[in-house]
């Protein structure tokens, strides 16, 4: 006997039809270009825009000259390349200035275009034009010297105050936090901020970096996206996990940086290994996917033939064998404790750059959660801290805490993604057919034993 059974549509998709936080299926994939002269930007996207779709012009030089940067973009536009533009700070509106400091700027030979630049960019190379990406580093540079700006003296040769007499983690997190939204982010992606380009022309500009420490306190700050830089002796997928994670619970982008092999002397990876980096952080789930170039000891900066082969290859294979959705919920996490700013990069990092590890007994605890929980789960391990701003316990299906609490959130049947909702679905139809089928064969079994008393 076959028996059909017909299950409600909502069996089998969520109630706001998502299936969780995803990558695109090619991310913008590309290279940083540091040299400082039109010629050389344009030999490398020659080289390279037939198999990337991102450029990134990062050098300081290039940013200060408003005609070079302005023909740079324009070449890349012209290539079909999404574009972002490295600065180290932003100057003010001219707008804005008083004479005095508008003489300073002439002084110096200096034209401060920045906020009209950035705010006709849209105008002139519409969705091509992805952001700016202000101040490398500023976790990694707190860590090492104790501020984001990595300098111990202002510009104008004043000591750095912002972090005398910090009195907590959370003290320190809240002025880092409050000193890089100042200095870079609010003036750019703000709009409820009164001197902000998107306050006055309602227009966004994405801002980004890269980092090697305090993700979570990055995206705080207001940065878009944040690349996690992939290198030297690092954990790799141990800050795949913190920017992740810190992307996923803030509802923000996140991307990967391959960088050098060594510092000393400074030394790119192997074809083999860019290849192996990028695949790993590729079916991690990255939106962006870069390559730094530097210096620039050839035409086309650091890259060599074999790195440019590697790229090719991997951009063909993003094309022929694309990664599957990758759902955020099949993720688990390790919850650190709020504001603990340690840099994790390896056992002697300090934490905010201003206190010693050596004398912190939480660290050694969290180091070997971290490693026995990446042995366990590879990639699909995300790293978050603790803050009541986000809700982070329906986003993963089992949460670890760095004290030992172990959670498996429960989820309604409308928070569960559609593969489980489809298997469910199966099982509950196969229980009902199970079901409805023996019903009947009992049924059937009385009637043929029941006594005929008509006979």
């Amino acid at each position: 006997m076959l028996a059909v059974v017909v299950l409600p549509n909502f069996y089998f998709f969520p109630a706001n039809g998502s299936t969780g936080t995803s990558a695109q299926e090619v991310p913008y994939f590309g290279v940083t270009f540091g040299g400082n002269t039109t010629s050389e930007a344009k030999t490398l996207i020659d080289k390279v825009k037939g198999y990337t779709n991102l450029f990134v012009i990062d050098n300081w030089d290039v940013a200060m000259n408003e005609t070079i940067l302005t023909e740079i973009c324009q070449y890349a536009y012209d290539a079909n390349l999404y574009f972002i533009v490295y600065f180290s700070f932003i100057f003010s509106n001219a707008s804005q200035l008083s004479a005095s400091s508008l003489d300073l700027y002439k002084d110096a030979g200096i034209e401060p275009f920045h906020i009209p630049w950035l705010s006709s960019a849209n105008d002139k190379w519409g969705e091509k034009f992805l952001g700016a990406y202000v101040l490398d580093e500023p976790g990694g540079k707190q860590i090492d010297f104790g501020h984001y700006s990595g300098f111990a003296t202002t510009y104008n040769g004043r000591n750095q105050t912002t972090f005398n007499n910090v009195a907590n983690y959370s003290d320190a997190a809240n002025r880092f936090v409050r000193g890089l939204k100042t200095v870079t982010t609010q003036r750019l992606n703000n709009a409820t901020y009164r001197n902000s380009i998107p306050n006055a022309t309602g227009r966004v500009i994405p801002v980004f970096t890269a980092d090697n420490a305090l993700y979570w306190f990055d995206y705080l700050a207001g940065y878009n996206a944040v690349f996690a830089e992939l290198g030297w002796t690092n954990n790799e997928i141990q800050h795949i996990a913190l920017c992740r994670g810190a992307a996923n619970v803030q509802n923000k982008q996140w991307g990967a940086i391959i960088c050098w092999a060594s510092n000393d002397p400074p030394t790119m990876p192997t074809g083999s290994q860019m290849l192996e980096d990028l695949d790993l952080a590729y079916f991690a789930g990255a939106q962006y996917l870069l390559v730094f170039n530097y210096p620039q000891v050839n035409p086309y900066g650091a890259l060599t033939d074999e790195h440019f082969q590697a790229l090719e290859t991997f951009w063909n294979q993003m094309h022929t064998s694309p990664r599957k959705t990758v759902a955020t919920d099949n993720h688990v996490a390790l919850v650190l404790p709020k504001d603990y700013g340690w840099g994790m990069r390896q056992p002697t990092d300090n934490i905010w750059g201003l206190w010693s590890i050596e004398n912190d007994s939480i660290g050694p605890v969290i180091g070997t959660k971290i490693a026995t929980l990446i042995k366990q789960y590879g990639t699909n391990l995300d790293i978050i801290f603790d803050d009541p701003s986000f809700n982070h316990t329906q986003k993963y299906s089992t949460i670890y805490y760095w004290n030992g609490t172990t959670i498996q959130p429960e989820q309604s049947f409308f928070n569960l993604s559609s593969p489980t909702i489809l298997y469910s679905s199966i099982a509950v139809a196969a229980i009902l057919l199970t079901c409805v089928s023996s019903y009947f064969v009992i049924k059937n079994k009385r009637r043929s034993t029941q006594p005929d008393y008509t006979a």
